[in-house]
C-alpha cells in the first residue's frame, strides 16, 4: 500500500516512515526541503533497511503533483508539509496562509482528480486557542492567537466543509501537542534551521555547547512554578498515532478528529532539570518576557484517541530527553550541510 507523505523528510515525517516501513507499508515522500535535508533519507534507510521513495517538489505546484499521483498510486496521503513557526508567522502572515492554506487546497484538489479519498492531516494544539480549562477535549471550542494557528484552523475548516460535501471521503485531523525526543536509534532527530522555535531544540543546542544559554520566555504564569505548561509528546508515540489512524480511519468515512498528547502537563522547568539529569550538565538560562500567542497551560485529554484508536503515547518523559540527548550529542551539528 503506497501512503504518499508530504513533508516526509521533516521531523515527525521522517519518524512516521520509519514506522510505516516498519509495519509494511510503502510511503512515497514528497518534500521541497525548505526545512529539511535530504541525508534524512538515508538515514531512514539506515534504520528501516528501506529508502523511501522520494519526489522533491511542492505541494503549490499543480503540474508536480498531478506528475506525482499519476506516477504512483497511491492509496492514502498523510499531510505533514507546512510551515510551523508562530514567531514568523507573526511576522510572515501571507507566507504561513500560502503555504499551509493554499498548498493544503491544491493537494486535495489533486487527490480528487485522482480519485484518492483518504487524508490524514496534520494540526496542531493551538487550535484550542487559549483553553478556559484543561485537559482538553477534542469538542472545546477553537480559535488562534497566531496565524500559524490559524492557518491550521482554516485548514480544518476547509477539510471539513469539503468532506461534508464529498461523504465517500475520511478525513481525519489529528491535533498533536508538542512532540519532542528522537528516534532511540541517535539516527534521526529534530534539526530546526536557525534558532530553534521549539524548547527541547533549544536546551539540547545549549547542553551540546551550540548556545550560550537558553532564554525562559515568562514566569509569572498561574503555574507551580511560574513557567508555561505543556503536554510534550516523544515523536515516536506521535508516528504511531498516525499509523493508528491510518489503520482504524482510512476507510471509515467522515471527518475525524483526535487529540493525540499524554494528557500530562510538564512545565518549562520540569523539562530543563530533566535534562540535566540525563546530560549530567547544567542548563544555564535567563528568564525573559512573555511571548505573545503562548498560553499558560495546554494538555490534552487523550482518552478518545484510546477509545476509536486504540492508541496511547507510551514513551515517558525520561525516554523523551534521553533520545533527544542521544540524538544531539551524536550529531552536534544536527544533520550538517
Amino acid at each position: 500500500m503506497n501512503v504518499l507523505v508530504t513533508g516526509g523528510t521533516g521531523y515527525i515525517g521522517s519518524h512516521t516512515c520509519i514506522q510505516l516501513i516498519q509495519q509494511g507499508y510503502s510511503p512515497v515522500v514528497v518534500d521541497n526541503l525548505c526545512n529539511s535535508k535530504k541525508v534524512v533519507l538515508d538515514r531512514i534507510e539506515q534504520v528501516s533497511g528501506v529508502r523511501p521513495i522520494f519526489i522533491q517538489g511542492d505541494i503549490r505546484d499543480d503540474a508536480f503533483l498531478k506528475s506525482v499521483f499519476d506516477e504512483y498510486t497511491i492509496d492514502s496521503v498523510i499531510h505533514f508539509a507546512g510551515l510551523k513557526a508562530v514567531g514568523e508567522s507573526v511576522e510572515k502572515p501571507l507566507k504561513y496562509y500560502d503555504n499551509n492554506v493554499s498548498g493544503t487546497l491544491r493537494l486535495v484538489q489533486t487527490m480528487e482528480a485522482a480519485n484518492v479519498k483518504s487524508l490524514i492531516f496534520s494540526s496542531s494544539a493551538t487550535v484550542y486557542g487559549d483553553p478556559a480549562s484543561v485537559p482538553i477535549k477534542e469538542n472545546f471550542p477553537t480559535s488562534a492567537t497566531n496565524p500559524y494557528g490559524r492557518s491550521k484552523l482554516m485548514v480544518e475548516e476547509c477539510l471539513r466543509d469539503f468532506q461534508h460535501a464529498n461523504p465517500d471521503w475520511s478525513i481525519t485531523l489529528l491535533r498533536y501537542f508538542n512532540p519532542v525526543g528522537a528516534h532511540t536509534s541517535g539516527l534521526l532527530g529534530e534539526d530546526p534551521r536557525g534558532t530553534p522555535n521549539n524548547l527541547l531544540p533549544f536546551v539540547a543546542q545549549v547542553a551540546v555547547g551550540r548556545r550560550q544559554k537558553l532564554g525562559i520566555f515568562g514566569n509569572d504564569y498561574p503555574t507551580p512554578d511560574g513557567t508555561g505548561v505543556r503536554d510534550y509528546i516523544h515523536v515516536v508515540d506521535l508516528a504511531d498515532g498516525h499509523l493508528a489512524a491510518l489503520e482504524k480511519m482510512a476507510h471509515q468515512p467522515g471527518t475525524h478528529i483526535f487529540n493525540l498528547g499524554t494528557g500530562q502537563g510538564k512545565s518549562v522547568l520540569d523539562m530543563v532539570y530533566a535534562f540535566e539529569r540525563v546530560a549530567e550538565r547544567p542548563i544555564p538560562y535567563e528568564f525573559k518576557p512573555r511571548r505573545a500567542g503562548d498560553v499558560a497551560e495546554c494538555y490534552a485529554d487523550p482518552t478518545y484517541a484510546e477509545a476509536i484508536l486504540g492508541w496511547k503515547a507510551k514513551r515517558g518523559l525520561n525516554s523523551m530527553v534521553e533520545d533527544t540527548w542521544r540524538w544531539q550529542s551524536n550529531n552536534p551539528d544536527g544533520y550538517g550541510d
